[in-house]
């Protein structure tokens, strides 16, 4: 359903590690990288961009807006969760079962260094 998702940073330096950190916990590949941001994914399929914005003026984060990746288990959610707080994230709901979304609904949430909220979900029963 998605080309890719893009999120601005104010401070490349400072959110790089983040980034480099969560990403490379979920398996995502350097798509390209220069001195001002990142993209990570595959050529043909979902990506994320990360960058500051096309307008020049200050990267914002949107209230009630996140970015949920799928994670093949939950023990990848809780390195996710781990990776993103060792590199200047913040907790915004610790990894754990999420039962009243599915019964198998495993998810941690986080911020980035930009205050971007982020999400690692696992759907799977065996996860």
């Amino acid at each position: 359903m998605f080309s890719h998702v893009t999120l601005g940073t104010n401070d490349w330096a400072r959110a790089k590690p983040f980034w480099h950190a969560i990403m490379d916990v979920l398996a995502q590949p350097v798509l390209f990288e220069h001195e001002r941001g990142i993209a990570f994914g595959e050529p043909t399929g979902p990506k994320i961009f990360v960058g500051p914005t096309f307008d020049g003026n200050a990267a914002t984060h949107g209230n009630g807006t996140h970015v949920a990746f799928l994670a093949p288990s939950q023990a990848v959610v809780d390195a996710f969760h781990a990776a993103a707080l060792a590199h200047g994230g913040s907790d915004e709901g610790k990894p754990g079962l999420r039962p009243h979304y599915h019964p198998n609904y495993y998810g941690a949430y986080v911020r980035d260094p930009d205050g971007n909220k982020l999400q690692a979900v696992c759907h799977s029963k065996h996860g």
